[in-house]
């Protein structure tokens, strides 16, 4: 409906700006690439995962200043050019990276085995939206039902005491939809920290993509993990 709405606004548009053109030559008219809607629509989203986690992990390590940061397997266009913007950032994933920017350092890995000398190898380590896919094959990794297991355990092995580990994954009824991802039960994450992380914040956004920064990680929230069918749960948390 907005795409009809839209219609005879552009005609008439098209027709004003011909007749402010005149006997101007410093443009002319090329082929029509006519848009109809987005003069009823907002200038932007600010809502959903990607959008919340990547900025909210990027304000809390500008404000934790690390002094060696690395990331494994977020999203290069989102939250590590957020980092990059204002400090290095080293990157670690199982696909190749033939493009670089600066403040990035690349490196390829597989995180279900952890590449020799990497034993207390930072202080910060962030993993946002990525660990739900490991040993599920969808990238070329190796099928491995444990495989986000092990990369928690690998990344416990990676950091120093003491050091920060910044986490995002969907949260929901816990599940496996093949190929694409793991769905997590927050309480089974709460589980799967325990002896070897301390929570220091957790937040979420809801399926509407809405976030709800350092919410409380109560028995009803985790009983219904917090609403959602598919939402995104965000840790931040020290290492034990």
């Amino acid at each position: 409906m907005k795409t009809l709405r839209g219609i005879p606004l552009y005609f008439s548009d098209l027709a004003a700006l011909k007749k402010q053109k005149g006997n101007n030559d410093e443009f002319f008219f090329g082929t029509p690439y006519p848009i109809f809607s987005d003069r009823f629509v907002e200038s932007g989203t600010i809502r959903g995962y990607y959008f919340h986690q990547d900025l909210l992990m990027a304000r809390r390590i500008y404000k934790n200043q690390p002094k060696k940061h690395i990331d494994i397997g977020s999203r290069i266009d989102g939250f590590v050019a957020h980092v990059a913007s204002f400090r290095e950032i080293e990157i670690f994933d199982i696909r190749p990276l033939k493009s670089t920017s600066k403040n990035m350092i690349f490196r390829q890995a597989d995180l279900m085995n952890l590449p020799a000398g990497m034993a207390g190898y930072c202080d910060s380590v962030s993993s946002l939206h990525a660990i739900e896919h490991f040993g599920l094959g969808r990238y070329g990794d190796p099928i491995d039902y444990f495989g986000h297991v092990k990369a928690i355990e690998n990344i416990h092995k990676i950091l120093k005491p003491g050091g920060k580990f910044y986490f995002s994954v969907p949260m929901g009824k816990q599940r496996i939809e093949f190929n694409a991802h793991r769905v997590f039960d927050v309480s089974y994450l709460v589980a799967l920290f325990r002896g070897k992380f301390k929570i220091d914040q957790f937040s979420y956004v809801n399926d509407a993509g809405d976030l709800f920064e350092d919410a409380p990680l109560n028995e009803a929230g985790l009983k219904d993990n917090y609403g959602c069918s598919y939402g995104c749960g965000i840790f931040e948390m020290t290492k034990i």
